[in-house]
């Protein structure tokens, strides 16, 4: 991404160079796989309390709390961690495209070092969340599955060994075209979040270091990711549940358990309530924003080291 820039000893802008499109890729995959490798048993219970209450049942758990114990004493603690291969594959696709091409169009929008407008930053996340969540669908959609699985009775479970299985045996018993369920919703989630995740921190950063309070550091990193994670899940918390639903969704009597987004959108709040689109709220903010400040904290320290060693 573009750094600010520099003053030569005449006063005038002197910006500097870029980092080079295939390091933006390589630090955005790295980055979300090492806030993943952190934060996954937050995903597991924030998409077992999404599905909690489905078809109108009794929900399975009162609170993020309740369903963490409940897991690990029924499932065993290391269960947390259920689905961590899909998570980190679905970080080295998904999150390595959208913060590379994010990274680039930045580069290509900024000027003289300055960043673009908010409303251009959040076109900028809307275009690359899209492109790479689309890619990505399948990696999701294995994540989604793997870390359901342990809610199923024992005979209905799919026993997933890692995201490479799931993948290979969704293709083949399912048809290669299923990798690719829900990816309308995934779609339309990835170009929320990000619009939301990727402006706000931006926006956020530049805002606090506009002022006389913070330096460009860890802590205004922690404060911007903060912001950032708390606006994003109140936008994106429906969309996602909407999306989880469908990628867990069972075929009753050769049919499919809804007919779309809008299908589960209406039955959700018919059978649930409205406040049900925000079910696991807690969890979900839980994950997105300590996932969304170690995500950028690797990634700010990734591009210090670059700029200290290569600019």
């Amino acid at each position: 991404m573009a750094q600010p820039a520099s003053n030569s000893k005449g006063g005038a802008k002197v910006p500097r160079k870029t980092i080079s499109k295939p390091v933006n890729f390589l630090f955005g995959g790295l980055s979300g796989m090492g806030a993943t490798a952190i934060t996954q048993p937050l995903d597991l219970v924030k998409n077992r309390m999404q599905m909690s209450g489905l078809g109108g049942a009794a929900r399975e758990h009162k609170s993020t709390i309740h369903a963490t114990i409940k897991v690990a004493r029924s499932e065993g603690v290391l269960a947390l961690y259920t689905g961590l291969s899909a998570g980190l594959m679905r970080q080295a696709t998904y999150t390595t495209l959208r913060l590379g091409i994010f990274s680039s169009l930045m580069d290509m929008c900024s000027n003289d070092g300055q960043p673009p407008r908010f409303i251009v930053k959040a076109g900028l996340a809307t275009v690359s969340g899209a492109i790479a969540s689309f890619i990505a669908t399948p990696t999701e959609l294995s994540l989604i599955r793997m870390t359901s699985d342990g809610r199923l009775p024992v005979d209905q479970r799919r026993g997933y060994k890692h995201v490479f299985d799931a993948l290979y045996r969704i293709g083949k018993e399912e048809g290669v075209l299923t990798l690719w369920t829900g990816y309308r919703p995934t779609v339309v989630r990835a170009m929320v979040v990000n619009a939301a995740q990727l402006a706000s921190y931006f926006q956020a950063k530049q805002f606090l270091l506009s002022t006389d309070y913070f330096e460009d550091n860890l802590f205004a990193h922690f404060v911007a990711s903060m912001i950032s994670g708390f606006v994003t899940t109140t936008i994106s918390l429906p969309v996602d549940i909407t999306k989880t639903r469908i990628q867990n969704m069972k075929i009753i009597d050769g049919k499919p358990e809804y007919s779309g987004a809008i299908d589960v959108f209406t039955k959700t709040v018919r059978q649930e309530g409205v406040f049900s689109l925000w079910k696991g709220f807690t969890p979900y903010y839980a994950r997105i924003g300590p996932h969304t400040v170690f995500t950028f904290i690797f990634l700010e320290q990734l591009r210090k080291l670059y700029w200290r060693h290569y600019s």
